[in-house]
């Protein structure tokens, strides 16, 4: 439970409850149940697409693809639903082969043939969009399956199934990157390929792995996005590795690497969708939203890079409060001194 519950959660944490306070503050209508479901809803699809993205920054890598592979995945679904006919539950397995086969090509490009993962899922993020405009020449594709959208919609006891999925699968990323021989080997490589390496880790499959999970988690998502609108298109996604990086950054994933806790994720996430829901409260425009969206990032990135500067330096100054604090007259005692003689003064 310490590993669970440490201060890299608590400080995210802490951070997003004082974004809501100041959020529900500066217009009443973000405590509206409505806005609070739609706001629990919004956030499902990003958060759960960010487990695959923080677990590739676990290992040392970063995932620029995820937004242009949901909207090919999403644009799957719907042909092999509308277009050829076959049946929702089989065609939804097929959406997670294809994410998971996707995730291990971008892994296998950056591991074993060594291509910088930023360059292999830059590429994927132009190369998955183009092919999503291959379907249906470039158009959306509606109404799918009245059985699509239940999988959002849905609720158990009055909570919906997307609160059901976040549990499962942080719960499930969590246990494994804390209880389990992969976790500890994807953060042993991200902290140091060449020391993982040397104690006999199998760096380029653990690389390989970890895109596999993101591509995985990222046709969860697509799932989602094409239950929430009964519909695939090749516009879906736009943003989303963006959002999915900036929550796993802010969660206070090192992009470095081997540094995070996977349910500060989930916290980055709520931060940035309630940033945004206030954004979109408060009428402004989706450009200018890009912009605090790109500042939230630097920032998050900044505190990272400078961390140890930064406790450094307010360890410096709590050192120095404590010793402005101490008692006028606690001197320490001067120490004893000897002539150099060795006489007693008075016989000098």
């Amino acid at each position: 439970m310490r590993r669970v519950f440490d201060a890299q959660l608590l400080g995210p944490l802490g951070a997003m409850l004082l974004v809501a306070l100041v959020v529900s503050f500066t217009t009443d209508r973000f405590l509206d149940p409505g806005n609070l479901s739609n706001l629990a809803l919004q956030v499902s699809i990003v958060s759960l697409i960010a487990i695959g993205a923080t677990i590739v920054i676990f290992a040392g890598g970063i995932d620029l693809s995820s937004g242009s592979m949901v909207a090919l995945l999403t644009m799957i679904l719907a042909t092999a639903v509308k277009t050829y006919g076959v049946p929702l539950w089989p065609a939804l397995i097929g959406v997670l082969v294809f994410g998971a086969l996707l995730g291990a090509l971008n892994g296998v490009l950056a591991a074993f043939l060594r291509i910088p993962s930023f360059i292999v899922t830059l590429a994927g993020l132009i190369a998955f969009r183009g092919l999503a405009l291959m379907f249906n020449n470039g158009s959306p594709i509606f109404s799918l399956d009245p059985g699509l959208e239940p999988v959002f919609y849905g609720k158990i006891f009055g909570i919906p199934l997307p609160f059901f999925y976040l549990v499962a699968l942080y719960g499930a990323a969590t246990v494994m990157m804390n209880n389990t021989r992969l976790g500890r080997e994807l953060y042993a490589v991200g902290g140091n390929p060449a020391a993982a390496k040397l104690s006999g880790i199998h760096v380029q499959r653990v690389q390989t792995y970890a895109f596999i999970i993101a591509g995985l988690m990222t046709a969860v998502g697509s799932i989602l996005m094409a239950a929430r609108l009964n519909s695939g298109s090749p516009n879906y996604g736009q943003t989303f590795e963006l959002q999915a990086i900036a929550a796993a950054v802010v969660g206070g994933a090192s992009l470095a690497g081997g540094r995070g806790n996977v349910l500060s994720t989930l916290v980055g996430a709520l931060m940035i969708v309630i940033v945004q829901n206030a954004l979109n409260l408060h009428a402004v425009p989706s450009a200018f939203q890009n912009v605090i969206l790109g500042l939230i990032i630097l920032v998050a990135v900044g505190v990272d890079m400078w961390r140890g500067e930064i406790t450094r330096a307010v360890r410096r100054l709590s050192g120095r409060a404590g010793t402005s604090t101490a008692p006028a007259g606690s001197r320490a005692p001067k120490a004893a001194t000897k002539p150099a003689s060795g006489k007693s003064v008075g016989g000098a």
